[in-house]
């Protein structure tokens, strides 16, 4: 089999049309090398996705406190808050904390 004989067969002159050729390289380029290669934006795509879910939380959570700032708006319910959270107290009062045994985080000794 000759030189002759391969550039007979179809598939030898496909292979090394120069049009085949630089269109495989750019190809493998764009998909690997460059800047904006296909890698890149799949990489890029996973960080939108975590910052979207992380938008929707971080939108949940402004909701939920301006409920609580809303709810706080009321000076009864800003003295409820501050005594149960922060166990401030009135003049002349005072304040027992009952822990129960099951409530209590307690080390194990190994």
């Amino acid at each position: 089999m000759g030189f002759k004989d391969l550039k007979k067969k179809k598939w030898f002159s496909i292979l090394t049309n120069m049009y085949v050729l630089v269109l495989t390289v750019f190809v493998i380029w764009m998909l690997f090398f460059d800047t904006n290669s296909l890698l890149i934006h799949l990489e890029l795509k996973k960080e939108i996705q975590k910052l979207e879910k992380q938008q929707e939380f971080l939108k949940d959570e402004i909701a939920n406190d301006k409920k609580i700032l809303k709810k706080l708006s009321d000076p009864e319910e800003l003295e409820k808050f501050a005594r149960e959270q922060y166990f401030l107290k009135k003049k002349d009062e005072e304040i027992y904390l009952i822990e129960y045994e099951d409530s209590l985080k307690i080390k194990e000794k190994k």
